[in-house]
């Protein structure tokens, strides 16, 4: 899978560098094989802030908050989705903000790859793939419908 990341002209150096260190590219393509997505399928990446979160939250989805991921999947062909991600969210929500940063960016490409966690089911399934996904790392369960 191709993966393309684009960081926010504003993002501080703090965020910069927790950026560098959570290597979401190689991440997110070794996760795209993993998953079997096509070699040429892509994959956007934005990484922002709180601020840009809260508009798209409120254009998408209604909800006028900021939130830490937003998983837009896609039907086009070639096309797995984007994912926009506040890296400001991310560093302030989890005492290591680097292993949250994948954390967030593998639950946005399994948004895109129509997992979720509506019911007690699919969180249970998501967590699941997400440990998957993420070995050593420490994932917490999933809550059914927490978004």
């Amino acid at each position: 899978m191709r993966v393309t990341v684009v960081s926010a002209d504003g993002l501080g150096e703090a965020a910069r560098a927790a950026v560098r260190a959570a290597s979401l590219a190689p991440l997110l393509r070794r996760c795209g094989a993993t998953l079997e997505v096509p070699a040429r399928a892509s994959l956007s990446v934005r990484l922002t802030d709180d601020a840009e979160l809260a508009q798209l939250n409120t254009r998408f989805r209604g909800v006028e908050a900021p939130t830490d991921v937003l998983a837009f999947p896609t039907e086009e062909p070639g096309h797995v989705g984007d994912l926009a991600i506040s890296v400001e969210r991310a560093l302030g929500q989890a005492e290591d903000g680097v292993a949250e940063l994948r954390l967030l960016a593998v639950h946005g490409l399994l948004h895109c790859l129509g997992h979720d966690h509506a019911d007690a089911d699919g969180a249970a399934a998501m967590t699941a793939e997400s440990r998957r996904l993420l070995p050593g790392q420490a994932v917490p369960d999933l809550e059914p419908g927490e978004d």
